[in-house]
């Protein structure tokens, strides 16, 4: 059960019971509200981040400083967002059930009460909540997508004369890249050795007649590593391979699936996703490499200015004594009721039955673009 999923890795949140503490709302967004227990959460993940990339001392006080002053910013963005994709009637509900039912799959809990512990252990949220935060990660990506990153426009002239520019950075050493399922008989007798050679048999089989290799190793694999990648196992140069291996695959064509391959732990089928050439690649090989590199530059900004403008359009009051460092010029955000001195706040009731929001504004994968060395796409 090693695996988790980055959204339930990403979102972990502690939420306090005691209804008698209250919570001071520091910003109106629309029909959603930030509060200081929100600030507080996000600052802490933030430490934990940072500590987890090595960072101690004088350098761990010099980027929390440095970056504690976008907190604010941050959450308004994230539910700005959540907002946009109501006003355009983003559905992520499939999705969503489909993300649950197979998480449910990967951790082998059959018994929903046993799935709801597993999510709550995982993230310290309950599923409900879980489930909500990552509805609102889904409707997030796709405002992203469809709103910023599906209006970025690259023309093939700036492709070409990207590749003309930095041709030494597309010569390649000769390379395989490979998918793997692994059959495992691992702790099986003979008669369970012999149902795990016939199961990978027709495995092969239903390859070989087209069946999508990628969701087939998702689905049968015993390697739970390579599984969730789809079977990408990367790829390797001459010699990197175990020799038996390397002599079965190293010739063939792109779609080429062995036959069950027996080791010490298991049957292992490969198929050879593509068989890279040594010396100056293609512009066409490397067209979608190019892309991101010309994307992810214009990405950034372009989310700015797009959040800008959510700010122009919206319902925003930020309470005074707290900035949003991403304030759209000359938006009036001012508290409607300054003259109230005592902060207005919530119940920790009402804190426990908002979900959190999670970052992943920077995270979206640009429409049409794919490279190389993506995993977790199927094939």
């Amino acid at each position: 059960m090693k695996f988790v999923s980055l959204l339930l890795i990403s979102i972990g949140v502690s939420f306090a019971a005691d209804i008698g503490v209250v919570e001071e709302i520091v910003a109106k967004v629309n029909g959603d509200i930030v509060t200081l227990g929100d600030l507080d959460h996000a600052r802490r993940q933030l430490d934990a981040d940072l500590r987890q990339q090595g960072m101690t001392g004088i350098r761990l006080q010099q980027a929390m400083a440095e970056h504690e002053k976008d907190l604010l910013r941050e959450e308004i963005d994230q539910r700005l967002l959540v907002s946009k994709a109501k006003d355009l009637n983003i559905n992520v509900d499939s999705d969503l059930n489909k993300y649950v039912n197979e998480l449910q799959r990967e951790s082998k809990l059959a018994d929903v009460e046993k799935f709801h512990d597993y999510v709550r252990q995982q993230t310290g949220m309950p599923f409900e909540d879980w489930k909500a935060e990552t509805k609102n990660a889904m409707l997030r990506q796709h405002v992203v997508r469809q709103e910023v990153g599906g209006k970025m426009n690259i023309k093939h002239d700036e492709v070409q004369a990207y590749y003309d520019a930095h041709k030494t950075d597309f010569v390649r050493d000769e390379r395989l890249f490979l998918r793997q399922i692994l059959i495992s008989t691992e702790g099986k007798d003979a008669a369970g050795v012999a149902a795990a050679e016939k199961k990978a048999k027709d495995l092969v089989a239903r390859a070989r007649k087209g069946e999508r290799f990628a969701e087939m190793a998702r689905d049968n694999s015993d390697d739970a590593a390579t599984a969730k990648n789809f079977g990408d196992i990367g790829g390797f140069s001459k010699g990197q391979l175990a020799a038996n291996i390397e002599s079965t695959v190293w010739d063939k064509p792109k779609g080429f699936v062995t036959d069950p391959i027996k080791l010490d732990n298991g049957f292992l089928i490969l198929r050879v996703d593509e068989h890279q050439s040594s010396g100056q690649a293609d512009l066409a090989d490397v067209e979608n490499e190019i892309m991101d590199k010309l994307y992810a530059p214009r990405m950034q900004p372009a989310m700015r200015s797009y959040l800008t403008q959510l700010r122009q359009d919206a319902f925003l009051e930020i309470k005074a004594g707290y900035v949003d460092t991403g304030a759209a010029p000359g938006k009036n955000t001012a508290w409607s009721d300054p003259a109230q001195l005592k902060p207005e706040t919530i119940s920790k009731s009402e804190v426990s039955n908002k979900p959190r929001h999670k970052k992943l504004l920077w995270t979206v994968p640009i429409p049409g673009t794919k490279s190389k060395d993506t995993t977790s796409s199927s094939k």
